[in-house]
């Protein structure tokens, strides 16, 4: 009978609380040792079928089609998502369901890659003949050249490994790293062969940072129209605060009769008045603001905005047209809302 005072004891084990914390490192680092020579090892047997397999891909009217039981079926399900945000069209398909239907999601152009560390997994084999048929392009992934799997396929990616980090050579884990290092190494050789860029990345990322980063302009973030705080060159010092008061960007854009920027009034600009003991009810804008303001035009990136406003340390920036003339401004806190910074 379980000790009902020990947490959580695996059913038919013993629970051991008094492990040695050093042989719990040393066991974790033998892992990363065993790992790391699993990697080099398969690194090393790289060539021709690697390459045949990106051809076969890049020369592809169709998709990837990655599929895997298992603890294979996970590393493939994680491959296929790799090679879709990084410009290479992929899906993962469970062998046991496809073979209930979802076969019809594989068109015959479509590549097969398929993962299975003996290269015998029932599932998989039992659908060799119907893809075969179809006429798609088989690749493998085994850790096995001689199995039933690598021996069907059109290329055989050999991902075997000198030995499995479990120390009972049971579960899987160097053959899991060194399949998921495979997938990694096609989705890399693919998207350099592609010329996929970074903008390309952001694209297929819109609601993840880099996506908000890359994609995000200018125009996106400013405050326009009536929303943008400005007075004219001759305006008082009291009308330019009462602008801002409005606007509520901390700052106001100082523009000539044709809407040219022609200074910015800040929050700190009217500290360093005060300081002066100016008299605020008569002063003009013109005496206190700040000429040549740093500025950004409309069609940047807002993460451009970002690097001015840390690099110069200011809080704010005016949007200005090719012309020169106010049509927007921003702050930072514009920019934390979009979640840029």
């Amino acid at each position: 009978m379980a000790d009902p005072t020990l947490p959580f004891p695996a059913a038919g084990l013993p629970a051991r609380l008094s492990a040695d914390p050093a042989a719990l490192v040393a066991s974790g680092k033998r892992v990363f040792q065993i790992e790391r020579e699993a990697l080099d090892a398969v690194a090393a047997g790289l060539g021709e079928a690697f390459q045949q397999a990106c051809q076969h891909i890049l020369s592809s009217r169709g998709r990837v089609v990655a599929t895997g039981m298992g603890k294979s079926g996970h590393i493939a399900r994680k491959i296929a998502a790799t090679l879709a945000s990084t410009g290479t069209p992929a899906f993962y398909v469970h062998p046991g369901e496809a073979g209930h239907g979802d076969l019809g999601m594989i068109t015959e152009a479509d590549v097969v890659l398929a993962l299975s560390y003996s290269g015998e997994s029932d599932e998989l084999l039992m659908l060799l003949p119907v893809l075969k048929r179809q006429g798609n392009l088989l690749i493998s992934m085994t850790g096995k050249p001689q199995s039933s799997l690598a021996r069907a396929a059109d290329v055989h990616l050999d991902v075997s490994v000198p030995a499995e980090a479990c120390p009972l050579a049971l579960a899987p884990t160097s053959s899991t790293t060194a399949s998921l290092a495979m997938g990694d190494a096609l989705a890399v050789a693919l998207l350099d062969a592609r010329g996929f860029t970074a903008d390309d990345f952001a694209r297929s990322h819109p609601a993840g940072s880099l996506g908000r980063r890359l994609l995000l302009h200018i125009t996106d973030v400013m405050h326009s129209g009536d929303d943008l705080p400005r007075v004219d060159a001759g305006a008082s010092l009291s009308e330019a605060l009462v602008e801002m008061s409005r606007k509520r960007l901390g700052m106001t854009a100082v523009v000539d009769a044709e809407g040219v920027l022609i200074g910015l009034f800040t929050d700190g600009d009217l500290r360093r008045a005060l300081d002066s003991e100016l008299d605020v009810r008569s002063a003009k804008i013109a005496e206190v603001m700040t000429r040549s303001p740093r500025t950004i035009g409309a069609d940047q990136l807002a993460v451009e905005a970002a690097r001015l406003m840390e690099t110069h340390k200011i809080n704010g920036l005016v949007v200005v047209d090719d012309a020169g003339r106010a049509v927007g401004a921003l702050n930072i806190h514009d920019l934390l809302r979009a979640r840029v910074v």
